[in-house]
């Protein structure tokens, strides 16, 4: 398989320009995206291959990003445990998680991944599509953030979701998840996945003792029963609304890549944790609404505080936002985005 410029910042042997891709690059914000949803719903581009591989590749055709990553949600895995899933227009749950009754109902076991095969079927269908310097990216949720959805309905509120701890629920949810989601990770890297995503959404909802208490340990079991399927493909770990506290919990996990959101300096991770992980974010994805004059001003200060890092420090930083492109952002400011990021870092 030919090195991409992703798969080489995420070994941090990288020596050109780091690679850019963005969360939710493939999205409301972007006409592409708004043309094929006038032509079919928000399930069938994430259900139906041929309109997830269509869907991925419309930032990458018009943009020229650098990776692209699988069009789906993260929600599907409570989908094939029971838990049933529309949009309307959010998610919708048929139900959520709030006694031992609930827990009975959901089902668990590597072999519900048989009922994600049409991500599969979309990475493998995106690889033969992108060209071979291009990255791909596959993902899940976090084991918490999805307990979170299924115990409150929404990653942003976890405190809904705490007594759940106590009872027993999160312990009970985990132990049908994490055969199912470590084998949803394996099978998307076998299609072609170059690196998998774990998208840890709620983990900034808690405070760092209840995470080190109760999200780590869950995350060691997911990353343990992984690389038992795959020993080899990097997985990213991005969790919002963390910082140094959180992360350090997180030293000796075997994970590749750590994702950080753009309430934390940049240049003071790279220089702590890039020597240990490769580093994607973060520039804060409010930045991409302001007018261009303003947003390009900011970026040049941005990037020249990066760039003038030393290389070895520089080396392993992926480009990226520090979270998802938003619905309301102008076109024109991601291109402005990516021009810019060729120019200063060539």
């Amino acid at each position: 398989m030919t090195e991409t410029a992703l798969t080489a910042a995420l070994a941090r042997r990288n020596t050109d320009r780091p690679p850019v891709w963005f969360m939710r690059q493939a999205g409301r914000y972007h006409s592409h995206y708004q043309g094929l949803k006038r032509q079919v719903d928000f399930i069938t581009l994430c259900k139906d291959p041929k309109w997830a591989t269509e869907t991925a590749m419309g930032p990458v055709h018009d943009f020229n990003f650098d990776a692209a990553i699988l069009f789906s949600d993260l929600l599907f895995p409570l989908e094939v445990m029971g838990m049933g899933l529309r949009y309307d227009p959010g998610p919708k749950l048929d139900f959520h998680l709030k006694t031992e009754a609930d827990l009975a109902r959901l089902k668990g076991g590597a072999e519900l991944a048989q009922g994600l095969q049409f991500q599969a079927e979309a990475v493998t269908m995106t690889r033969k599509r992108l060209r071979a310097d291009k990255g791909l990216i596959g993902f899940v949720g976090g084991p918490f953030t999805l307990y979170v959805y299924a115990a409150a309905g929404s990653h942003e509120n976890a405190a809904a979701a705490l007594p759940g701890i106590a009872n027993g629920l999160y312990a009970g949810f985990n132990a049908k998840l994490l055969d199912l989601l470590a084998e949803n990770m394996a099978l998307q890297a076998r299609a072609g996945a170059e690196v998998i995503a774990l998208f840890d959404t709620a983990a900034g909802e808690i405070g760092v003792d209840t995470y080190r208490t109760h999200v780590v340990p869950v995350l060691a079991d997911l990353l343990t029963r992984f690389r038992k399927l795959d020993p080899h493909t990097p997985v990213t770990y991005y969790s919002r609304g963390t910082g140094p506290e959180y992360w350090d919990t997180l030293i000796g996990l075997p994970f590749q890549c750590l994702g950080i959101d753009w309430r934390q300096d940049l240049v003071e991770v790279l220089q702590r944790y890039g020597d240990r992980w490769a580093i994607q974010g973060n520039v804060d994805p409010d930045w991409l609404l302001l007018p261009a004059a303003e947003l390009e001003q900011k970026l040049r200060a941005f990037f020249a505080r990066i760039k003038a890092l030393p290389p070895e420090q520089l080396r392993g930083w992926i480009c990226g936002l520090g979270h998802g492109v938003l619905q309301t952002t102008p076109e024109d400011n991601v291109r402005l985005y990516l021009r810019l990021q060729r120019e200063i870092f060539g």
